[in-house]
């Protein structure tokens, strides 16, 4: 019988061979129980069981160490986590930080060349890089041209509208929700709040001409009209939101008040409206396009009038992407960085900085809503966007809620006024 925490391997197995390769990786043994294709195991005997169900999963780890690898392994299904994936996560991260690992650069990895392509070989994964998943973005052009922009948002936004209404709240909100009355709040109560609040800060009142830039599925489009009596134009790129909310208006009998476009936010010429809001939308304009980004906002709305930006921010030093798993299924060309620098963008662009709200915690608590619907419904997530799609939205949550977290990721409100017009006694209500 083997102790508790010590250390089991079946003799000449695939898994004893890949332990022996990771060690100078690792700086150390397994932090998790690894079993293979051929049924051997390595590892601490108490430890979480990661399994590498066939050769192809060490193949896609070999030719894409590290995150990305990984990430392809998990999603089609070729490597198994029995047990939380967030532990997993958490696992690897906490290892890494208590073993002072420095980062798995291409020069680290090619010292361990050769021992690696003699796994490859030993172990039968040595072999061409396999098709990339189904679910991995494929976008071409140049970057933040229109026609790519359209098709790196359509990847992730025209993935269902079924599978959106079954995993979001009744406002079809994707974007934080805020927590006013703490983190028990139901998550359609929290989305009420925020689009409440989003409309108040900006000073919206009855007949005021309001622009909602990357309007998603409507939700702020409709609560402004419906609620506060605005003259709403929403502008998206992707079609299956236009085509979604469209449907809304109809349902509501808002046609007179709400107007979407599909139209990328560069080609928004209408202006000046009495006030603008941009939810989550900033990171996917690009670090080069973010002038242009600011600029338009700037024109769109009159002097005097505020603009609300409600944006995700990144820590220096980290994938400004979000890193390879995000960059390449989720959100391809986004671009985060730490909100002070995405202040001096508006500032530069003749914005007024009126206020910042940081809302990282409240991020939290909105991931974890979404992810407990996908847990809870399983079976309806996979009749919707299948098996590999349900799992990239498994990893997708449960990583972002770490993120955000941890505080390698933020999310602000951004209040923001173009000079001129009357002087300002006070902002409107937060």
């Amino acid at each position: 019988m083997t102790e508790p925490g010590r250390t089991t391997t079946t003799r000449g197995g695939a898994a004893t061979r890949i332990e022996a390769a990771l060690r100078p990786l690792l700086g150390g043994p397994l932090p998790v129980r690894l079993r293979t294709w051929d049924g051997s195991e390595a590892g601490p005997v108490d430890g979480m069981l990661v399994e590498l169900r066939t050769p192809q999963a060490l193949t896609r780890l070999l030719w894409h160490p590290g995150e990305l690898g990984a990430a392809q392994a998990y999603v089609t299904g070729e490597l198994e986590v029995h047990g939380d994936v967030g532990d997993a996560l958490d696992l690897v991260r906490e290892t890494v930080a208590a073993r002072s690992l420095p980062p798995l650069t291409p020069a680290r990895v090619a010292r361990l060349l050769p021992d690696l392509v003699r796994l490859g070989r030993d172990t039968g994964a040595l072999a061409r890089p396999p098709a990339p998943p189904a679910t991995q973005a494929v976008v071409k052009g140049r970057l933040h041209s229109l026609a790519r922009d359209r098709a790196s948002i359509s990847h992730h936004y025209d993935l269902s509208n079924e599978f959106y209404e079954f995993l979001l709240d009744p406002h079809m909100a994707y974007s934080c929700g805020f927590y006013a009355d703490g983190p028990e709040m139901p998550l359609e109560a929290a989305q009420a709040a925020k689009l409440d609040m989003v409309c108040r800060k900006v000073g919206l009142s009855e007949g005021m001409r309001f622009l909602d830039v990357g309007c998603g599925w409507g939700s702020l489009s409709l609560y402004a009209a419906e609620h506060f009596g605005a003259q709403v134009t929403g502008v998206t790129i992707a079609a299956e939101q236009k085509a979604f909310i469209d449907q809304r208006i109809r349902e509501r009998g808002l046609q007179d008040r709400v107007e979407i476009r599909l139209q990328d936010y560069r080609e928004v010429r209408d202006e000046p409206f009495d006030a603008v809001a941009s939810l989550e939308m900033g990171e996917h304009v690009g670090e080069k396009n973010y002038d242009t980004y600011a600029s338009v906002l700037h024109r769109s709305v009159r002097p005097g009038g505020y603009v609300l930006v409600q944006q995700m921010s990144r820590i220096a030093g980290h994938h400004p992407g979000g890193g390879p798993f995000i960059e390449q299924f989720i959100a391809p060309d986004m671009t985060m960085r730490p909100v002070g620098d995405t202040l001096n963008f508006l500032q530069g662009a003749g914005f007024e900085v009126r206020g910042v709200h940081a809302l990282r915690e409240h991020y939290v608590w909105t991931v974890d809503a979404w992810a407990r619907t996908l847990e809870e419904n399983w079976d309806r997530a996979v009749e919707l966007i299948g098996e590999e799609g349900a799992r990239v939205w498994r990893l997708y949550l449960v990583g972002g809620s770490q993120a955000f977290r941890d505080n390698r990721m933020g999310v602000d409100q951004l209040l923001l006024r173009r000079p001129g017009g009357p002087a300002v006694v006070s902002d409107p209500a937060r």
